[in-house]
Order: structure tokens, then sequence, then C-alpha cells
């Protein structure tokens, strides 16, 4: 009789923690930002089908980065819940809280019970009446939760990019500029000069405050394209 092959928890809990980690580094990053009039989300994505930024509810959306099809699911059981809770309290109980706190569970549960852990990083994030009622949660693959202000980078070369755009950003921004500095950041590069990316490569989305109900709306190449010209006329 052989005797079964034996890991240490601790062991175990860092092979998973890496094996998530190196398939969400290969992923293309997402930048959130806010600015005067809400919260700006923007990646590298020239599919026009297969989103990474999504709506949830009225003023909450989502944005991923790693295994398409892990976080799709997650997208979806998201707004399942959203829905159920809007539909059995109110509208106003549905929260990018309570939808973080769910995410964690499931992020949390999978990591520690299951063989593989979930290849995915999340962003919930709702825009309040105000800039001070904005709240952004970046969930990592193990379920942790950090609540995040002003800007957050996920996948990639995160930490790069997030220097980068802490150099750049300040609170109150208009929207054509966090728009420009976020194609800056994601087109930085460890090595080398910046990559210029075109409209059609990105996908842009805002949490709006100032539309009356349903806060998301995407960005087309056009707008930004104009968005863009816009921000380098001002410069």
């Amino acid at each position: 009789m052989t005797m079964p092959f034996y890991v240490s928890p601790e062991q175990l809990m860092k092979d998973r923690a890496d094996y998530a980690r190196k398939g969400i580094a290969r992923g293309r990053s997402v930048v959130v930002v806010a600015y005067d009039d809400g919260i700006a989300f923007a990646t590298e994505n020239p599919s026009r089908a297969l989103h990474k930024i999504s709506e949830i509810y009225d003023r909450i959306a989502f944005a991923a980065v790693g295994k398409y099809n892990e976080f799709e699911n997650l997208r979806v059981a998201g707004v399942r819940y959203a829905d159920l809770r809007g539909y059995s309290y109110d509208r106003s109980d549905v929260t990018a809280r309570g939808l973080a706190n769910a995410y964690a569970q499931t992020l949390g549960t999978v990591f520690t019970t299951e063989s593989k852990p979930l290849e995915v990083e999340l962003v919930v994030a709702e825009v309040g009446d105000s800039a001070d009622e904005d709240q952004v949660y970046r969930l990592s693959y193990d379920g942790s939760v950090a609540d995040e202000r002003g800007h957050v980078v996920l996948g990639g070369q995160a930490e790069l990019l997030a220097e980068r755009l802490e150099e750049g950003w300040r609170p109150g921004m208009a929207l054509a500029e966090v728009v420009s500095l976020a194609v800056d950041v994601l087109g930085t590069q460890p090595e080398g000069p910046v990559r210029v990316l075109e409209p059609a490569q990105l996908e842009v989305a805002v949490l709006d405050r100032t539309r009356p109900r349903r806060a998301f709306r995407r960005l087309p190449a056009v707008l930004l394209a104009d968005l863009l010209a816009a921000d380098v006329g001002e410069g």
C-alpha cells in the first residue's frame, strides 16, 4: 500500500496563489480612475463583443482581468444577485459593498476548497452623488478585498502602470483628461517608448453621476477619438 503524497497547507496555498497570479499577469491591464463627474474604466481590448467592463446595476459597474469564462460567470452571478436584491427589497439596497462581499465569499471558497483557484482579479465600483460617496473595491483571486480611492490598476504590469497613473492623476480631472491619462498608462512598457493605442483597440466606459438613473455608458471609438483630440488641443 502506497502512502498518499503529502503537501503542507502552507505550500498548497502558495502554489495556488502563484498559479493564479501568473494567469492574471498574462491578461491586459484595466485602469479605473475617478474624474469630476464619475468613474472611468479603460482597457486594451480590440473585441467588440467580449467585454471586460460591464454594467451590473443602476450605478454599479464591474471590470475584470484574467480568464474570460471565469470572470464572465462571476459577472452574470453579480447581475442576478443585484436583480434579486433590488426586486426583493429596494433598488437602493443594491450596493457595491454588498456585491463585493458576495464576490469575496465566492472567490475565497474556491481558493481554499477547489483544486484550481479562479484566475481573475475584479473591480466593483459604484458612483455616488458626489466624489466622496464613490465606492471602488478591488477583489483578488483569494477573496481579499481592498477599498480603493481615486484610481486602481488590475492585471498585467500593475505595479508599473499604477506608478505611472499616480504621477499623472489628481482629483477633479475632466473626462477628456482621465481618458487621455488612462490610454497613456495602458501604453506604458517596462522598456522603450509608450505605445500609441488607437481608439479601436480600446474598451472604455464610465459611471456618469450626472445621468438620472442608469449611470453606466460605453464610449464608442468615435467619441473616444474626440475626447483624446480635445485633451491634446487643451494641452
